[in-house]
């Protein structure tokens, strides 16, 4: 099974380095597909690459992956446990936020690679990635760490890395909602176990647009 997934998510590498689908593929020197454990119940979702992830061709390695190695040591846990991935695979321009078709050219780059992990956590790291798995509708500075449960596993929105390192008030947050991950994997097992109703998408596809579990709107 593992060696399957690997296959699998390489296949979606491959084809993720030779996209040409937008703009971004220009002026980069890497794609960044993502990288992690194929079968790890964790996967983290950040917004793009930055500039070190363009040169190495893999996810938060720049201060934002620095602190987010120290978030996972909280927790006992190496990158190396979880998944990480990013709404766009190549780096935007100036670091400018990814615009609304690049995000569409790569959704469905994303939806395969958590099709195939199947985790049991979609852990998002800012406003992005949680958008895309709940609503426009919330703000993260008010849905960070209320954990959405529904469709076999729990999307947990965090506050991305890089908001912390520019507003330290936020590393609390960040620390106190990283800590209550291993909670929540454990409470997605026990619905798994227990609740006939609650059970992944049989399409395999990321949950979207279903009316969120335990989240408020203001």
């Amino acid at each position: 099974m593992s060696e399957d997934r690997a296959a699998q998510l390489e296949a979606i590498a491959e084809r993720i380095r030779a996209c040409k689908e937008c703009r971004l593929h220009e002026n980069t020197t890497n794609a960044v597909p993502g990288y992690g454990d194929v079968n790890a119940e964790i996967l983290f979702i950040g917004e793009a690459p930055g500039f070190h992830e363009d040169q190495q061709g893999l996810p938060f390695v720049g201060r934002s992956g620095r602190y987010l190695d120290y978030l996972l040591d909280l927790i006992g846990m190496k990158r190396e446990q979880v998944f990480i991935a990013n709404m766009v695979k190549h780096r935007p321009p100036d670091n400018r936020d990814p615009l609304a078709d690049e995000l569409a050219a790569c959704k469905h780059f994303l939806d395969e690679q958590f099709a195939v992990i199947d985790p049991l956590v979609v852990a998002t790291l800012g406003r992005f990635s949680m958008e895309y798995f709940l609503s426009n509708r919330y703000k993260i500075s008010k849905a960070h760490g209320q954990p959405v449960y529904r469709e076999g596993r729990a999307i947990y929105p965090m506050f991305h890395p890089a908001a912390a390192l520019r507003n330290p008030g936020l590393r609390w947050d960040m620390e106190a909602d990283i800590k209550k991950l291993p909670e929540v994997v454990a409470e997605v097992k026990r619905r798994r176990a227990q609740d006939d109703n609650f059970a992944p998408s049989a399409d395999g596809d990321a949950p979207t647009d279903d009316p969120p579990e335990q989240l408020t709107l203001f």
